[in-house]
C-alpha cells in the first residue's frame, strides 16, 4: 500500500480539457482543468485512479454521484460545511448561494458561501457548477462561465442548453 501522506497525480483526458487529479492514499485533494501535463507520479494512489475512473463515467453519462475519498483536511471548516451541503445538490440540478447559506442556518452568508465555493478545490466531484445565483444566473466559476454552461448543460441540457437571443 502507498504512503497516505505522499501527493501525487494524475490526469484525465475529459470532452471539456485535461484534468490533472491530485492526492495521496488518504483521498483525492485537488483537481484542475490543465493546458499540459507534468511528469506523472511513479506510483498512483488508489483514489487518484478511481477518481479518473469515476470522471470518465461521469463524461460518458453513466455516473450522477462521485464516492471517491476526498481529503479536505486542510480546509477551513465553514468551506467544508458548504462543501458538504454542495455536494448533495442532485446531479442536473441546481441552488444559490442564498440557498446553501439558508440551509447553514446564516441567511446572511451568501457572499462567504461564494468565497468557499470559489476556493472548491475538487470541482465536478464537489459540483460548484451547480451553484447559481438567485435568479437563477450563472456566477463565477474558477475556469470560466464556458466550462461551468457546458457540465449543466450535460446534466440537464432541457433547462442549461442556451438557445440564440430572438433580437
Amino acid at each position: 500500500m502507498e504512503p497516505v501522506t505522499m501527493s501525487a497525480k494524475t490526469y484525465y483526458e475529459s470532452p471539456i480539457g485535461l484534468i490533472e487529479i491530485e492526492g495521496s492514499g488518504a483521498g483525492v485533494s485537488a483537481i484542475r482543468f490543465s493546458q499540459k501535463r507534468d511528469a506523472s507520479s511513479p506510483v498512483t494512489p488508489r483514489p487518484l485512479l478511481i477518481c479518473a475512473k469515476q470522471l470518465e463515467e461521469y463524461f460518458n453519462g453513466e455516473r450522477t454521484e462521485f464516492d471517491v475519498p476526498l481529503d479536505l483536511s486542510s480546509s477551513p471548516e465553514f468551506y467544508r460545511e458548504v462543501w458538504r451541503l454542495v455536494r448533495s445538490i442532485p446531479y442536473g440540478h441546481t441552488r444559490s448561494y442564498s440557498d446553501i447559506a439558508i440551509t447553514m442556518s446564516r441567511p446572511h452568508a451568501s457572499r462567504a458561501v461564494g468565497q468557499a465555493n470559489g476556493r472548491n478545490p475538487i470541482p465536478i466531484i464537489i459540483p460548484c457548477h451547480r451553484v447559481i445565483g438567485k435568479k437563477g444566473g450563472l456566477r463565477g466559476y474558477a475556469y470560466g462561465l464556458g466550462i461551468k454552461q457546458a457540465l449543466l448543460t450535460m446534466e440537464n441540457p432541457r433547462k442549461y442548453n442556451l438557445q440564440p437571443a430572438l433580437f
